[in-house]
């Protein structure tokens, strides 16, 4: 490693599984002081220990203000500023149309964009000239999914979301771009189906036959792009999307 976060410090939320969990401990590895969110202890505790390193879990829900507010007093008491944050937390259910639910619409939007929008301007008091605020997309925004419009339609509105938020911190030197991957072997993809092994296989087998590469992703893979955006080696990248999909979204 090169140690390119040395004296940094991180927020990746939802990270105590999957790709926020990959980036959080691959910070800490680039030399960070990484605090991560979870919504449940037993996985957040769990987190920590893998992780190792100075990492501090907080047990926070990102569509809930309240939480919120603890996690940046904490934080600021903590540590002072943040240099990265990584508004990762998130998810969404398979209904098609015909069988959307209120309840399906007011989750997912609460925790991708409700959640994304006051991470993001509850942490501006912290953050300063150079610092990185990447926000986690994903394909679907860019293409049709069956039985996916809800979740489709939470990520495009975070792409658009990174697009004005440069406009508003013009000349702030923060820097914002979206992250999206494509399919990835995390609990929260393969979890969409049940839990059944046969099932969450089949799920991954297909999504292969889509991707150029042939292949699902694996949560590391994705981090290693979140942490170029993480550093200076991104200096002038804001307001994009990067694509870490295999080429699913390109062809």
């Amino acid at each position: 490693m090169r140690d390119r976060l040395t004296g940094k410090v991180a927020l990746v939320t939802g990270g105590s599984t999957g790709i926020g969990l990959a980036t959080a401990r691959l910070f800490s590895a680039e030399g960070a002081k990484v605090f991560i969110t979870g919504r449940r202890q037993d996985a957040l505790d769990q987190a920590v220990a893998q992780i190792g390193g100075d990492v501090v879990g907080v047990q926070a829900d990102s569509a809930n203000l309240d939480d919120l507010d603890r996690l940046y007093n904490l934080l600021g008491h903590q540590a002072g500023h943040i240099d990265v944050l990584m508004a990762n937390a998130g998810g969404g259910s398979l209904l098609p149309l015909g069988q959307i639910t209120e309840k399906q619409v007011d989750d997912t939007f609460d925790s991708n964009v409700k959640g994304v929008i006051f991470t993001v301007q509850k942490a501006l008091p912290l953050m300063g000239k150079g610092g990185s605020i990447i926000l986690t997309g994903s394909t679907a925004a860019s293409r049709g999914t069956p039985a996916f419009s809800v979740y489709s339609a939470s990520k495009a509105a975070v792409r658009n979301l990174a697009r004005s938020w440069v406009l508003d911190l013009k000349d702030t030197g923060i820097r914002v771009n979206v992250l999206s991957p494509g399919p990835v072997h995390t609990p929260g993809l393969v979890g969409i189906v049940g839990d059944d092994a046969a099932h969450q296989q089949g799920l991954l087998d297909h999504f292969a036959t889509q991707i150029p590469l042939g292949r699902v992703g694996q949560p590391d893979e994705i981090a290693k792009a979140a942490l170029f955006l993480a550093t200076d080696d991104a200096s002038f990248v804001n307001g994009s999307e990067l694509f870490a999909d295999g080429g699913i979204a390109q062809v």
